[in-house]
């Protein structure tokens, strides 16, 4: 039997026999470089067993907000596993294929980010090569061909090599996978080498929920020679896992049973990066070529010795770590980069940052290497990766700039923290030998600082950061961030058993053409009507005949007009009503596409049954606004690319009613004329009203189409390509000689351009270094942003002329100028209007803003020195001066202290002043600098707590308010304190 499955899989028996590995011997594999295991690998399934070859998706998970990162082979196979993959899509043909997946584990549940450097195994990214069946080989052919692999391919003695299998589970009531133990014997494996082990190490599970099964893996003994099947998962460097093989059969339920899968799945994943350790023979993966000419590099630049592979957290081992530390981050650095993760303040982007900011610690703390070091790198990451993963020879530059701008401003932010380290210990509330915790987490989530480098820090000067708070903190922003990660998700899903369960019943997939049939009938869109049958309704996590009043659930029809949420654009509004209940509305309050099927999301208003008749309403507005926007990102991604150049990519969008957003790749903000610019040829073209044309076409032919833009999607096959101007098929002929805008789009759009009327950035920003935001508004929107705009900058140029024509003579009219400019600041860094015109707004208004504090500085302090004269004439130059003046202003009684102080540097200032507004007293202070028994910071603390209040400052100077009191006595009180602190 095992020699037929053998046959169908491989083609003639000598190509591949259960017993035709190697014999069993004690010598290691014969050496083979990176790119040939790798290659070796790929043509072995491709070439040999029929497997599709898909490239490596991008390390940024594609529509998956529960990863951070790509972080296994399968993540981007995720649709074809449950069920959700468009049946046009490529995707959905997968039945073998095989690849070699980039792959970050940083953050996250699978976070080997601290872990990196102290042993020779850990990375946050590495390769993982894997071969997957959905629903064609299954148990016996994974095996044999994974044995063959190891054994005969890459010369692996097959006596250094021990498999485990699954050796079930009583509790959940899972048998063991005694098919897999048999299949194992039946290839040679002996006996002892065959161990079972239980669901935590040989069940994998792809979530809470979902398809889930039994695994073997294959493990290799660095020693051989010897029985080493005590070592197999017991965390020995000595005997490792090289290869899982996962069994996708069951599916684990919401309520955590297992049901069995419609259809049986392989998932395997090998690590390359052991697996060349392995081949070349080193105990190390920074020993093999993967890594010693980045090590090579890395000492060219430092001013330490050679690379020793030595562990541990002093002397040699302390630089060795920080050797593996920097090449393992820079190949980290250079993939996450070229897939547009750039390092920033949230999500995968902060992990990103974290991993620069370790590598530019271990750089320059303990390597010694200088600034620039680890961008001087990338070249060579390129050199070792970038045959196999062309985006990084084409990004270089770009992730170098990058890396190069984010060490600076980390460089900065070590001299600025610290520097507020050293305040904080400076502090006269700051308890001896406990740094505040909240401080040092300050410094960890807004400047960037590791937290062991704030504890170094505060080691050198004997300080501890209080533990206890700080972990509290730490576990505050973790709920805060799961809770953003998590979002809300939709109540009504189709896993996929209810998705094999529609299958099964016949239920055909929706035919959703109708959204595209809409009409231009003199200047007007007609949209057509649309009657359709209830085919199914999904309620909770079943699928059910009927729904009653109240009831959410989830309607699939036989055909349908609404646009389903995807490639960005919102999905359409409306309702159903039912045949024969034409007055009961059945408001449909999301849309959403799973495996073929449009699900419609109802909260039911009556009852509804499976092979109700009912008519949709489109809500014809809102599809109309979302077409609008949706045609003019297409003008925008165009004409950022004529602006700005080839180098823009697109690295996501979003489509509403109200508004549109773009996010593109740009080493920094454009300035005015850039966005200017972009303005004028995106309303040129509006102003044109070109035809915007839509064609189907197979996935392959439209990839010819020159200048065609895409983004990091599976797209449907045949796919629609939407272009402006001009027809498709003249693109497909290629002799237009016309730059014009044409991408792959299922999205909805205008027939021409003109009905956009007008588009307007209003707001454009680095998100992170390298990546901008962009958003606009249209027509209606975009009219009165501009109208907004106009009238703001009349506004400010009406109070620079005021301000220009009259200075003001008092304090009062200073501060209103002030207050002005404030309220004008506010009003346009917040109302919507040209971003071309905010920026310059904001230019203005921060010279009048400095204008306005100059002249009421110049007047306070004019006021100030007045009041001193007027004290020093009625009290001259006293040890200790403590008195009451006139003024509703802190800052003019701080002056006012400062200039007494001037006057007699060796006196004791102290002036109370009662605020007429606000009925408070105010208090400042000043002692002279060789004060050696009362500081400022006491004295007005002492002051103000007996009128009720509070006070802070320094040694030196002081202020502060009470809350009310009498300040007659007040001053004796603070005149009497002042004397026994001194004895004056």
């Amino acid at each position: 039997m095992l020699g037929l499955v053998l046959r169908r899989i491989s083609g003639p028996p000598a190509r591949l026999s259960a017993r035709s590995a190697r014999p069993f011997g004690s010598s290691p594999p014969p050496e083979m470089s990176a790119a040939s295991v790798r290659s070796t690998f790929l043509d072995f399934f491709q070439d040999k067993h029929r497997h599709r070859l898909v490239p490596s998706s991008p390390v940024r998970p594609r529509g998956d907000p529960s990863l951070l990162f790509v972080n296994a082979g399968m993540n981007q196979f995720k649709p074809v596993f449950l069920g959700t993959a468009d049946p046009r899509s490529e995707m959905a043909s997968y039945q073998r294929v095989v690849n070699s997946q980039k792959c970050v584990r940083a953050g996250g549940k699978h976070n080997d980010l601290e872990d990196v450097g102290r042993d020779v195994y850990h990375h946050t990214f590495f390769e993982m090569l894997g071969n997957w069946s959905f629903g064609d080989y299954f148990k016996k052919e994974a095996c044999c061909m994974a044995w063959s692999l190891l054994t005969e391919h890459y010369g692996i003695p097959a006596d250094r090599l021990y498999v485990s299998y699954f050796a079930g589970d009583a509790v959940s009531g899972v048998p063991a996978d005694e098919e897999t133990r048999h299949i194992w014997l039946e290839i040679g494996v002996p006996p002892g080498r065959l161990l079972p082990f239980g669901p935590k190490e040989n069940f994998w599970e792809m979530g809470n929920s979902g398809p889930c099964g039994p695994c073997t893996e294959i493990h290799y003994d660095h020693v051989g020679g010897r029985d080493a099947a005590a070592l197999v998962n017991s965390d020995s460097p000595e005997v490792v896992e090289i290869w899982n093989l996962v069994f996708m059969q069951y599916n684990r339920e919401v309520d955590h049973n297992l049901r069995q899968l419609p259809q049986f799945s392989v998932d395997t994943g090998m690590g390359l990066e052991r697996l060349v350790s392995v081949l070349q023979g080193k105990r190390s993966n920074y020993d093999t070529d993967l890594f010693t000419p980045l090590l090579h590099a890395i000492h060219q630049r430092s001013k330490v010795g050679p690379y020793g592979g030595r562990l541990g957290a002093g002397g040699p081992g302390k630089v060795d770590t920080a050797y593996r530390v920097v090449a393992d981050h820079v190949r980290t650095l250079s993939v996450c980069i070229a897939d547009g993760v750039h390092p920033g303040m949230s999500g995968a982007e902060l992990v990103v940052r974290r991993v620069l900011r370790r590598a530019v610690r271990f750089c320059a703390e303990v390597l010694q290497a200088p600034q620039g070091t680890l961008a001087s790198l990338v070249p060579t990451v390129t050199h070792i990766l970038g045959g196999v993963y062309p985006e990084l020879h084409r990004e270089q530059n770009r992730i170098m700039d990058v890396i190069n701008e984010n060490e600076a401003h980390f460089l900065s932010s070590l001299q600025h923290g610290s520097r507020l380290i050293q305040r904080t210990l400076n502090r006269k509330d700051y308890k001896h030998g406990v740094f505040p915790a909240s401080v040092a987490w300050s410094l960890h989530r807004d400047l960037g600082f590791p937290l062991d480098l704030v504890d170094i820090m505060l080691e050198e000067k004997e300080v501890q950061v209080d533990r206890e708070e700080l972990d509290r903190l730490m576990k505050e922003s973790q709920k805060v961030t799961s809770g953003l990660q998590s979002g809300v998700p939709s109540q009504v899903t189709l896993d996929i058993l209810s998705l094999a369960e529609l299958h099964r019943r016949g239920v055909p997939h929706t035919e959703d053409g109708l959204k595209y049939q809409y009409r231009l009938d003199k200047d007007r869109y007609v949209f057509p009507a649309c009657s359709a049958t209830v085919l199914a309704l999904y309620a909770g996590h079943t699928l059910v005949s009927e729904v009653t009043e109240g009831q959410r659930c989830g309607v699939i029809l036989d055909q349908t007009c609404f646009y389903s949420e995807q490639g960005g654009q919102s999905h359409d509004r409306g309702y159903f009503t039912r045949d024969g209940l034409q007055d009961v509305v059945y408001p449909v309050e999301a849309v959403v596409l799973a495996g073929g099927y449009v699900v419609h999301e109802v909260t039911a208003t009556d009852y509804l049954k499976t092979g109700d008749q009912v008519q949709l309403h489109l809500d014809q507005v809102h599809r109309l606004s979302c077409m609008v926007n949706h045609t003019a990102t297409h003008l925008l991604n165009f004409a950022l690319r004529k602006v700005l150049g080839a180098s823009v990519q697109q690295r996501g969008s979003k489509v509403s009613a109200d508004r549109l957003r773009f996010d593109f790749s740009v080493k920094k903000s454009l300035d005015k004329s850039q966005l200017q610019q972009v303005d004028r040829c995106v309303n040129d073209i509006i102003r044109a009203n070109h035809i915007v044309h839509s064609q189907e076409l197979p996935l392959r032919e439209a990839n010819r189409i020159e200048g065609l833009r895409t983004v990091d999607e599976v797209y449907p096959d045949p796919v629609r390509v939407v272009s402006v101007e001009v027809q498709v098929s003249e693109l497909l002929e290629g002799e237009t000689g016309r730059e014009t805008s044409v991408e792959l789009c299922c999205g909805t759009h205008l027939l021409q351009t003109g009905a956009i009327e007008d588009l307007l950035i209003v707001s454009e920003r680095q998100t992170v270094k390298g990546i901008s935001r962009i958003v606009a508004v249209t027509r209606r929107d975009a009219k009165r942003a501009r109208e907004e705009g106009q009238a703001l900058s009349q506004e400010v140029s009406s109070l620079s002329a005021r301000m220009t024509d009259s200075a003001p003579s008092s304090i009062d009219a200073a501060q209103r100028f002030a207050k002005e400019v404030g309220l004008l600041s506010d009003a346009v860094d917040n109302t919507p209007l040209p971003q071309w015109q905010r920026s310059d707004l904001q230019g203005r208004l921060k010279a009048l803003q400095r204008t306005s504090n100059t002249a009421v500085r110049k007047l306070e302090a004019r006021e100030a020195a007045l009041i001193a004269q007027r004290l020093l004439e009625k009290a001259g130059r006293k040890a200790l001066q403590v008195d009451s003046v006139e003024t509703d202003s802190l800052s003019i009684l701080m002056k006012t202290v400062n200039q007494l102080s001037a006057a007699a540097p060796h006196s004791y200032v102290m002036l109370l002043a009662h605020q007429r507004h606000s009925g408070k007293v105010l208090c400042a202070c000043q002692v002279p600098k060789d004060s050696p028994t009362l500081s400022a910071c006491d004295w007005a603390g002492a002051v103000c707590r007996h009128l009720g209040g509070g006070a802070g400052g320094s040694v030196l100077v002081a202020k502060g308010t009470g809350t009310s009191g009498d300040i007659a006595e007040a001053l004796g009180w603070a005149e009497e304190f002042a004397r026994q602190e001194t004895q004056l």
